[in-house]
C-alpha cells in the first residue's frame, strides 16, 4: 500500500502507464499528459527544486487558482519530504506572508508576485506560472516556472516515504490558525471516498476552484491518484462552465455556495416566467411526477439543462461542508443529482472570504 502522494503518482504509472492523467486547456486547446509523463515530470522538477537547495521538511508556498502546474510543482516538493502551503490568490495574503516569511514560492502572476514583493524578507527561489507585466530579465531573483525543465544536472533521490508527514498546510487568515493534512491522512480519505462512491479509472473530473482549499486536496487531488481517473483544468475561472460543457464530466465536487452560483447560472437562461417555455419547465421540473411525465420531461427539459450545465454524464456529485439550501436541493434534485456529502473537520472552516468556485466538474 503506498505511504505518500508521490508514492501512489508512481503506482499510478506503473499501473496506468500511457493511460490519461491529465488534461489542460491552454490558449483553446485541450493538451494532454499521460500517467508516466507525468510521473516523469514530477520527478524532474523535484530534482530541479533540489538543485535550487529545497530539501527534506522544507515548505513550499504556492499562490495560485488550480493550474496542472502547481498540482505538479507541489507534488514534486512533496517528493523531496517537503510541505506545501496553498494560499488563494484572490486574498490579501500579505499579513500572513509576513508571519510565514515563505523560503520557496511558486506565484501564479503579477498580484501573486507583488504580495511577496510587498514583504520584507524575499524568498530564496520565487518562480511565476504567467510572466504577463513582469520583467524577469531585470528582476534576478525572479524565474519562470518553465525554466525549472532546464539544467537539470541530476536524477531526483527516491520520494521519501513517511506517511506521518504534512503534504498540505491550509490557512485561516481570520481564526489565524492552520491546519497541517498528511500524506497518511489524504490517502486513507481517498480510499474512504473511492469505495464509498464507486470511483474507477473511468471518471472524468475538472479542478476548477482554488487550490486553497483542502476539500480539493481530501476530495479530488487524493482521490484522483487513488483511483488513477483523468484530472481537468480549465483554461481561466471565466472559462469553466464552457470548459465543462466541453468535458461532461462524471465526478463533481463543489461547495453550497458552488453549487448555487451553478444554479444561478442556470436560472439566469431560463425562460421567463409567464410564457409558454417556462410553464412547460415548471411542469417537466416537477416532483414526483407520473412515469410518463417524467419520461417526457426529461427529454424536454432535463436533458438539455443537463447537457447545457455540462452534467449530462454526471454520475458522482459530491458536496463539502454544509447542505445545500432547500430551494438548490430541490433544484438539483428535479434534474437527479443529490451530492453526497462529506463534512470538513470543525477545527478549521473554509476561509470566508474566499470566491467559492466549482472545484471539478460538478454541478
Amino acid at each position: 500500500m503506498t505511504q505518500t502522494l508521490p508514492q501512489a503518482l508512481l503506482l499510478q504509472a506503473r499501473t496506468r502507464g500511457t493511460k490519461t492523467a491529465l488534461r489542460y486547456k491552454r490558449l483553446g486547446i485541450w493538451q494532454a499528459r499521460s500517467w508516466s509523463e507525468v510521473a516523469t515530470d514530477v520527478s524532474r522538477l523535484a530534482a530541479a527544486l533540489q538543485q535550487l537547495g529545497f530539501s527534506l521538511g522544507d515548505d513550499l508556498l504556492i499562490i495560485s487558482q488550480a493550474r496542472a502546474e502547481a498540482l505538479l510543482l507541489a507534488l514534486a516538493a512533496q517528493w523531496l519530504g517537503g510541505s506545501v502551503t496553498l494560499l488563494d490568490p484572490e486574498l490579501d495574503n500579505r499579513p500572513l506572508l509576513v508571519r510565514l516569511k515563505p523560503a520557496f514560492v511558486l506565484a501564479e502572476a503579477l498580484d501573486s508576485v507583488q504580495q511577496i514583493r510587498d514583504i520584507d524578507q524575499p524568498p530564496r527561489v520565487l518562480l511565476y506560472l504567467d510572466g504577463r507585466g513582469l520583467n524577469a530579465a531585470d528582476d534576478h531573483g525572479l524565474s519562470a516556472y518553465a525554466e525549472l525543465f532546464t539544467g537539470i544536472t541530476a536524477d531526483a533521490p527516491a520520494p521519501v516515504a513517511e506517511p506521518a508527514a504534512t503534504a498540505f498546510v491550509f490557512h485561516c487568515a481570520s481564526e489565524g490558525s492552520s491546519r497541517p493534512l498528511s500524506h497518511g491522512q489524504l490517502l486513507e480519505g481517498a480510499r474512504k471516498l473511492v469505495a464509498r462512491e464507486n470511483l474507477s479509472a473511468g471518471e472524468e473530473a475538472l479542478a476548477a476552484r482554488v487550490f486553497a482549499a483542502s476539500g480539493q486536496a481530501r476530495y479530488l487531488l487524493a482521490p484522483w491518484l487513488s483511483a488513477g481517473f483523468c484530472l481537468n483544468f480549465p483554461e481561466a475561472l471565466a472559462t469553466r462552465d464552457t470548459d465543462r460543457r466541453e468535458l461532461g464530466p462524471t465526478l463533481v465536487l463543489g461547495t453550497r455556495e458552488s453549487y448555487a452560483r451553478l444554479e444561478h447560472w442556470a436560472r439566469e437562461r431560463l425562460p421567463l416566467p409567464g410564457t409558454l417555455s417556462h410553464r412547460l419547465y415548471r411542469w417537466a421540473m416537477a416532483p414526483d411526477a407520473q412515469l410518463f411525465r417524467r419520461w417526457i420531461g426529461y427529454w424536454l427539459i432535463r436533458r438539455p439543462l443537463l447537457d447545457v450545465l455540462g452534467m449530462s454524464r454526471l454520475r458522482v456529485p459530491l458536496l463539502v461542508g454544509p447542505a445545500l439550501s432547500q430551494e438548490s436541493a430541490a433544484f438539483f434534485g428535479a434534474l437527479g443529482i443529490h451530492p453526497g456529502s462529506w463534512q470538513e473537520p470543525s477545527v478549521l472552516r473554509e476561509p470566508a472570504q474566499a470566491p467559492a468556485h466549482l472545484i471539478s466538474h460538478s454541478v
